[in-house]
């Protein structure tokens, strides 16, 4: 069976020239996240502390899956495989495997009563506006109080105190199931997990039907389910390789004020108030590497996770718009707070790029807000040749389209909140450019849409004459 732990990729980033190791002192109150986000920005580089302030014991790794090469690296594949091996592999999924306590890393330390402390945990101060320390990282399994169903997804926490934390929850299935325990007037039990393999952190951010399980989409992902183990304190269970696990529960009636919070829009979320978690028990490995997640300002994690989800979604949507597009890459942008969108094809008819747009701003997920549609001589992972498409190839009376009055995010903070609603639910704009070369232009040439590259481009290799 193979390796499914995060600390397993932690050293596969620094065997292959990925992560830099920090061995002096930084404190995760005050320089870790700036640390850590300026590694990758400047360098492009993950980033382990081995030596945190007041946090003996604890190593903290960030920034590990945020590009295509970390990606690549994590699920054993070359990177222009990312995308296409993770929509194969989720359509066949692998049931989860149970096993003994005595055999999971995430038991060999248990912490239960006052020793279950959240403010012994090393979680990040991150961006400037944040009222205090956050867990970012924490991934909740939760199980559908009637039919047993289990499910994963991300939910941020601010440490209110040493034995309770916010819980947002979005409007999505975990808010489905909560709202169940809620009707019985009972607590949700919860169990918060922490540094895990990428493609079980990849099955967190996936957005699938109700009912389906993460954990299996992940067990895809790997070619091997995923090891569990019974929690400590109810009857969840957690993947056993993980760094650790906070087990608690979410009160049924009891809200706390909370934010606002750096969010992966790259701006701050609006302050408000969350659903209040209470910690029960702490399980963590020998030595644990706490997953310090960023988020804010691009480029980190949680742009990255997401995106590679609404990529691969939009992937596999699109595969099924006119019987199949001629598709060639999909980039959701990450340093767009996950609301733009490059879909570079081959149209073969007049209007397909339009229709390709279209589908792509109606897909599982609402982050986009703007999809911009390529040629086949354009890199979908180049700003440059984005822009160039945009000014050069564009006619903005024919190639702009606007949506009015359609859902949008709820981190749009630019979006109209729905009257009588939360900031969860908004409406407002999507927009769809093709910046595609006009056909006409392709069957007559009467005019020229190509980029004037220099002599014999394709056929020089500059390190052929670099010393």
């Amino acid at each position: 069976m193979r390796d499914q732990s995060f600390r397993g990729h932690v050293q596969n980033l620094e065997q292959q020239g990925e992560l830099v190791r920090v061995d002096t002192e930084t404190d995760p109150h005050e320089n870790v996240s700036a640390i850590g986000w300026k590694t990758y920005d400047q360098f492009g580089k993950s980033t382990l502390f081995t030596n945190l302030k007041g946090y003996p014991g604890w190593q903290l790794a960030s920034q590990v899956v945020t590009d295509r090469r970390k990606w690549a690296i994590g699920l054993g594949v070359s990177e222009e495989d990312v995308i296409p091996t993770v929509v194969d592999r989720i359509k066949s999924p692998r049931q989860p495997v149970s096993i003994d306590a005595k055999d999971a890393p995430v038991k060999e330390v248990i912490l239960t009563g006052e020793d279950a402390d959240l403010t012994k945990l090393p979680a990040m101060w991150t961006s400037e506006e944040d009222p205090g320390p956050y867990i970012a990282s924490g991934m909740a399994v939760i199980k559908d109080p009637e039919t047993g169903t289990r499910n994963m997804s991300y939910h941020r926490q601010q440490i209110l105190g040493p034995d309770r934390s916010g819980f947002l929850i979005c409007p999505r299935h975990a808010l489905r199931t909560y709202q169940k325990y809620q009707e019985r007037k009972e607590s949700m039990p919860v169990a918060m997990v922490v540094g895990v393999h990428p493609a079980i952190l990849y099955a967190g951010g996936f957005t699938t039907r109700y009912g389906i399980d993460e954990l299996s989409l992940a067990g895809g992902l790997l070619e091997d389910p995923v090891r569990l183990v019974k929690c400590e304190t109810s009857d969840l269970e957690v993947p056993a390789d993980a760094e650790m696990v906070i087990e608690g529960e979410i009160l049924p009636d009891a809200m706390t004020e909370e934010g606002p919070f750096g969010e992966v829009t790259g701006g701050y979320a609006e302050e408000g108030s969350t659903e209040i978690f209470v910690v029960k028990a702490i399980t963590h490995r020998k030595n644990p590497i706490f997953y310090g997640m960023h988020s804010g300002a691009p480029m980190t994690d949680p742009q990255s996770i997401t995106g590679t989800c609404v990529e691969a979604a939009l992937y596999e949507h699109l595969s099924k718009v006119e019987g199949g597009l001629d598709l060639l890459d999909i980039r959701c942008l990450g340093v767009s707070g996950l609301m733009a969108v490059v879909v570079k094809l081959r149209p073969r008819i007049a209007g397909q790029a339009k229709t390709a747009l279209l589908a792509a701003l109606s897909s599982p997920y609402l982050h986009p807000k703007l999809a911009i549609a390529i040629d086949e001589d354009m890199d979908a992972s180049d700003l440059k040749q984005v822009f160039w498409s945009l000014t050069t190839r564009v006619h903005a009376e024919q190639d702009v389209t606007k949506i009015d009055n359609t859902r949008i995010w709820s981190l749009d903070n630019a979006s109209d909140i729905v009257p009588g609603m939360s900031p969860m639910y908004r409406i407002g704009t999507k927009v769809a450019i093709d910046a595609t070369k006009p056909w006409s232009s392709r069957i007559e040439d009467k005019t020229r849409f190509d980029r004037a590259m220099p002599t014999n481009y394709d056929s020089v290799d500059i390190e052929d004459f670099l010393p």
